[in-house]
């Protein structure tokens, strides 16, 4: 029987999400005759993982579900058994990378790869906490429905159960590695407030993630199209289309992608502290030209509170701040890899991680002076904002020299993982997720 992997990552409070996401567990049994491993990734404080634990266990029970909750401990426990059995000869590096003293939304899914891979899933399909699903005429709108109709199968075999195409014949014997959708509601970047109170202090800031040398009409077309997801229009019906899909049109809230043609074979970036270090494989699936299927079943986006005052507030704008820093990079690589296009693929149509990790580890020899002016512009508009913003200025100011050599060494430490990759998933095939007592390690 074929087996996936719905998993959540979360440090904040959600029951209400983690109840959702064991109806959408259902549906996907019922409707596709799979085996579920429900995953859900734990980073929050005891009272609230208590609290999630006790959603968890209010789960209608199903012969074809079943839930995991892991805390950080159970996380790290398994994490130093694949990586020690990984043949790395830095398996504590790798373990810090995977599991890192702060924030990384790369490395949660990673995890989330590797744990798959243990429980023997075909696929990974990623939801967020702060989000949930639409509904219409009083059913919910799951986006599993059109992952499981397409992902992993031979793209011409997918056609008839997609609403159009625009793949190229070519690629029709290529596997569908991907299968997404966006979000509707608020931005998926919480940057809102700063263009509600100066438009052209917005379009200075959000137009840094775009590469220097663009143009000024590009930019503003980057900036108008930037973090708005599918808009504010309700589900109405579906469809969807097979093809090299955008990867704008796609968000890491609403996402699916194959095992054996993607993630198991390459990881994404575990930059801790960086908003949007966990897209790189959306940018692969398009370069590379495997073919992805986009749907219209968009979650509904929103932000909690946390991120909005004190502390909070600080630490979201230094994470969208090394999220644009870390475009001059990415920028490096992604345009790199349109130009490798096909040969980012083995002779049976899988990612290669070595031709991956060469252009990542190549992008750390970029002259940083472009993102030493980024810092500037970054400067001066968090100034003319005032107020919360003038004190992110502060803090971007007094940690300049660090932020350009965190930008630079991230994509090294991404390197480094994705040439390990491999490896480390074999391992994980071995290794049992929770070890039993007088079970060998």
């Amino acid at each position: 029987m074929r087996s996936i992997c719905l998993t959540l990552p979360t440090n904040r409070p959600c029951p209400d999400t983690i109840a959702a996401l064991g109806a959408e567990a259902a549906y996907a049994a019922d409707h596709f005759g799979v085996e579920v491993h429900l995953l859900v990734l734990d980073s929050c404080p005891p009272p609230v993982h208590a609290a999630h634990a006790e959603a968890v266990r209010r789960l209608p029970a199903h012969p074809r579900i079943t839930a995991h909750h892991l805390d950080e401990a159970a996380q790290r426990d398994f994490l130093a058994r694949v990586t020690a059995h990984s043949g790395s000869a830095k398996p504590d590096l790798l373990l810090d990378l995977m599991l890192p003293d702060g924030l990384s939304y790369g490395a949660c899914t990673d995890r989330a790869f590797l744990i798959a891979a243990a429980l023997g899933c075909e696929s990974v399909h990623r939801r967020d906490s702060d989000s949930r699903y639409q509904s219409l005429d009083g059913a919910t709108v799951f986006p599993v429905h059109h992952e499981l109709l397409s992902l992993g199968r031979r793209a011409a075999d997918a056609l008839p159960d997609v609403t159009e195409s625009a793949l190229p014949v070519s690629l029709l014997d290529r596997p569908v590695a991907m299968v997404g959708s966006s979000f509707v509601g608020e931005l998926s970047v919480d940057v809102g407030r700063i263009r509600d109170a100066d438009p052209g202090a917005y379009h200075d800031v959000v137009s840094l993630w775009a590469p220097e040398h663009w143009s000024a009409e590009r930019k503003r077309e980057l900036v108008e199209e930037s973090f708005r997801g599918a808009g504010t229009a309700p589900f109405e019906a579906d469809h969807s289309l097979l093809a090299l899909v955008d990867p704008m049109r796609v968000d890491m809230c609403n996402i699916a992608f194959h095992g054996d043609t993607v993630s198991e074979r390459v990881p994404l970036p575990p930059a801790r502290d960086t908003i949007g270090s966990d897209y790189f494989l959306i940018h692969l699936v398009h370069d590379a030209r495997l073919p992805g299927v986009l749907h219209n079943r968009n979650i509904v986006n929103y932000h909690t509170g946390e991120r909005r005052t004190g502390p909070g507030f600080l630490a979201y704008q230094m994470r969208f701040a090394k999220f644009l820093l870390s475009m001059l990079h990415f920028h490096f690589v992604y345009d790199r890899m349109a130009e490798a296009g096909d040969t980012l693929l083995d002779g049976h149509g899988r990612a290669r991680p070595l031709a991956v990790a060469a252009l990542a580890r190549e992008s750390t020899g970029l002259d940083l002076a472009e993102n030493a002016r980024r810092l500037d512009a970054l400067d001066t508009a968090y100034r003319r904002l005032g107020g919360p913003y003038a004190d992110v200025a502060g803090l971007l100011a007094g940690r300049r020299e660090r932020l350009l050599d965190e930008a630079r060494d991230d994509m090294a430490d991404f390197a480094l993982l994705t040439e390990a990759w491999e490896g480390l998933v074999a391992a994980a095939r071995t290794t049992p997720l929770v070890l039993t007592p007088g079970r060998p390690q």
